[in-house]
């Protein structure tokens, strides 16, 4: 690992202070960024800041979906620093259910989250890219957004970030600013531990990899799209998941 890949810069994390959000977050302080977190679990954000052994986390609860909020904070932090390197837009939520029994509520928190909070953070980070003629953007989808069962509004988020970060890569190309996307397979995190036995089971063995993934395989991932060795990759989605995305949905 180069531990000094990413001295001095600055990189943003949202939904960091947890899952592969936190993985990300932990891994770019040990190649030597000053990363800074946003999340709305104050006590998650807290512990991030506890444990850290390297002195450059900070974490601020936040709400992404409102836009005001997310661009006072992006723009607090360029303004402090003098620069912003990385935007990763990792924060995301779920509210599963067939879509006849999906909420009005439901519908719009997913989207109000995983999509409209990465075009705001986008939006803000870009402004500060653009001065400097560098940045890196890098956005999560899911390998839900090919399409599956009970996740309409997640599906539906998941693909508007494809989508929307293959159009600002086009845009961000000319001013040095990449913009990629990783789309998740089965990872080791909370959410898939809480499944019970057997139906998890049954997904690790749809894996043509027959196993999960763990965090640090997508911080991996995450820190190479994100540096310097990178700049010529933009407009991407990348699927780390085993193999999975090669066949039909899941479910």
């Amino acid at each position: 690992m180069n531990f000094s890949r990413y001295t001095d810069q600055v990189v943003l994390v949202t939904g960091g202070a947890q899952g592969l959000g936190r993985a990300m977050a932990e891994r770019f302080a040990s190649e030597g960024a000053l990363v800074h977190v946003a999340d709305l679990n104050e006590s998650a954000a807290a512990d991030v800041v506890a444990a850290d052994a390297t002195g450059r986390l900070s974490c601020s609860t936040l709400d992404i979906a409102d836009p005001v909020a997310a661009r006072g904070w992006i723009d607090g932090i360029a303004d402090r620093h003098g620069r912003l390197d990385v935007m990763v837009n990792c924060a995301g939520i779920i509210r599963d259910n067939r879509i006849e029994n999906i909420s009005v509520d439901d519908w719009h928190a997913v989207i109000a989250v995983s999509l409209s909070g990465t075009f705001y953070c986008t939006q803000a980070a870009f402004a500060h890219m653009k001065e400097r003629g560098y940045g890196r953007v890098l956005s999560f989808s899911s390998m839900s957004w090919r399409g599956n069962f009970g996740q309409a509004n997640y599906v539906a988020a998941k693909a508007g970030v494809v989508g929307f970060t293959r159009g600002f890569a086009l845009e961000g190309a000319r001013h040095g600013v990449t913009a990629n996307a990783i789309a998740p397979g089965l990872i080791d995190t909370p959410m898939l531990a809480s499944m019970n036995g057997p139906a998890r089971d049954k997904l690790i063995g749809k894996v043509p990899m027959r196993s999960v993934g763990e965090p640090a395989d997508i911080a991996a991932a995450a820190t190479f799209l994100c540096s310097r060795e990178a700049g010529y990759i933009t407009g991407v989605v990348l699927d780390v998941d085993g193999g999975i995305g090669i066949g039909s949905s899941i479910r």
